[in-house]
């Protein structure tokens, strides 16, 4: 195993509960896998994959660009991987699918959409490929989107639950992964799915991630600046990165000119508003950010382009007297969303609230991949709060399709989303937790990690890691008092407070 993750993978080591996490894999069993962004959960399913000669793993995703993403990393580390999706050639799909019917698949890894699953011709060339004994797993990645509790719900997703259904004797065992799911979203996932919960190894990560700093600021502590709202929020985030840029400076002195900007995201709710405000940054920065918008009405090669280039910045040296910049910002809507791998984004701020809890977990969590210290900053105020609840009900009158339980879970779900914000009692890592039943999983005798690299004092459980416990109850409250007085609101926190 560890040769396998040396030499195929480049990794010198296992991230904590991979080890085990692989090895219950290898050993043919059920898996359940709720992890961070950070965790690499791919190489769970991709390593067994690759450490057996023979027999072909199925590999389910949701996004078109995790999908090309995974498997051109794959390819470069000269793994016999494939994929079958709506930019696959003619000629290619036929020769994977002769490749898969041959008896002994070279192929060791197949990714496919979960659309392809629901059709009669893929279906009908699996059960071939397990009655030739060559099919040894299937992995459902972004399970969550499985539940219509879900903050991703993909009808396409509920019906793969033909797998356990039809590939029998022997049973093929599924590994199902993801990074945010509440206990009944859990729940959804194993009954809909089918898995064998005599044969099921349940793996967990705390939800929240300890590296991280979570801080919410209320839009209401800028009314006394007179230059309007946007200006407001855009100065008071230019001098939350002054105030980084300045530290790092102390810190690291003249060498800080030889390291490459920092990089970070800016999380907005409108194609609109991402190209109005990377336009903004770039220009009231005195040249200390490059921001640039991303979203999915920009064209796909620019959007490659954009992001290529944001993960392999570089040092640079000042030329013809120009300043580096500091900071390296993407300004997206939650098409920067799934799969997104860079390392070390150092922080990753909500302009406005995010429309889900879970949502809002991921997004953060694509800082401090690195394990080193990042920053999670959400901007709140009474009417982007009450906007948002607006706008659900407005899309999901439009989509009645999905039902009422999908509107009644986005609602639950923003719901979550305020009580963080709002909340002046609680530790923000704890809420978290608490949010999606990581002591439930506890309980229910699921895996989890060791906390390496965290002190946890009796004074702050998260050792100071978010404004509540750096700040104080007494603050938090000034602040949100502030807030309320400028409309009346409901106050939705007293079961978490």
């Amino acid at each position: 195993m560890r040769w396998v993750l040396k030499h195929t993978f480049k990794k010198n080591d296992f991230r904590p509960l991979q080890r085990e996490v692989i090895a219950s894999v290898i050993e043919g069993h059920d898996v359940f896998l709720q992890a961070c962004t950070s965790f690499g959960k791919s190489l769970c399913y991709q390593l067994p994959a690759v450490l057996k000669d023979w027999g072909l793993t199925v590999v389910v995703c949701p996004l078109l660009s995790l999908m090309t993403d995974q498997v051109n990393t794959l390819k470069a580390l000269g793994v016999a991987v494939a994929t079958i999706n709506s930019n696959t050639t003619h000629d290619e799909r036929q020769r994977v699918f002769e490749d898969m019917l041959c008896g002994h698949p070279s192929t060791r890894l197949l990714y496919v959409t979960p659309e392809l699953c629901q059709t009669n011709n893929f279906r009908r060339r699996l059960l071939i490929v397990h009655k030739q004994g060559q099919l040894i797993r299937v992995a459902i990645d972004e399970a969550h989107c499985i539940s219509e509790w879900g903050h991703d719900f993909r009808p396409a997703y509920k019906e793969l639950g033909w797998f356990r259904k039809n590939l029998v004797n022997p049973v093929v065992p599924i590994t199902a992964l993801t990074a945010t799911a509440t206990p009944r979203v859990r729940s959804d996932m194993i009954n809909i799915l089918g898995l064998d919960l005599e044969n099921l190894r349940m793996f967990n990560t705390p939800s929240d991630r300890p590296n991280i700093h979570y801080e919410v600021r209320y839009l209401a502590d800028f009314a006394e600046d007179n230059s309007g709202a946007e200006d407001s929020q855009l100065q008071n985030l230019l001098r939350w990165l002054k105030g980084i840029q300045t530290r790092r400076e102390a810190r690291l002195g003249s060498e800080v000119t030889l390291l490459p900007p920092m990089s970070g995201i800016v999380y907005v709710g409108t194609r609109a508003m991402a190209e109005h405000l990377a336009s903004r940054l770039s220009s009231s920065s005195d040249e200390m950010v490059t921001a640039v918008a991303y979203h999915a009405g920009v064209e796909a090669t620019k959007r490659a382009h954009i992001q290529s280039t944001w993960k392999s910045s570089r040092p640079c040296q000042p030329a013809n007297g120009e300043k580096t910049p500091a900071f390296s910002i993407i300004v997206a809507t939650n098409a920067f969303g799934m799969g997104i791998d860079n390392p070390d984004v150092r922080f990753v701020v909500h302009w406005t609230p995010p429309r889900s809890f879970e949502s809002f977990v991921q997004e953060s969590g694509r800082a401090g991949r690195d394990s080193r210290a990042a920053a999670s900053l959400v901007y709140y105020g009474i009417q982007e709060r009450n906007f948002i609840e607006t706008m659900i009900y407005r899309d999901t009158e439009s989509h009645r399709a999905n039902g009422p339980e999908n509107r009644e879970a986005k609602l639950e779900s923003f719901g979550k989303v305020i009580r963080y914000c709002e909340s002046i009692r609680r530790c923000r890592h704890e809420l978290i937790k608490e949010f999606f039943g990581d002591f439930e999983l506890e309980e229910m005798g699921s895996q989890l990690p060791a906390r390496e690299g965290v002190s946890v004092t009796s004074s702050s459980p998260c050792d100071f890691a978010c404004d509540f416990c750096k700040e104080g109850r007494v603050e938090l409250a000034k602040r949100r008092e502030k807030m309320a007085s400028e409309t009346q609101m409901a106050l939705l926190y007293a079961d978490f407070d």
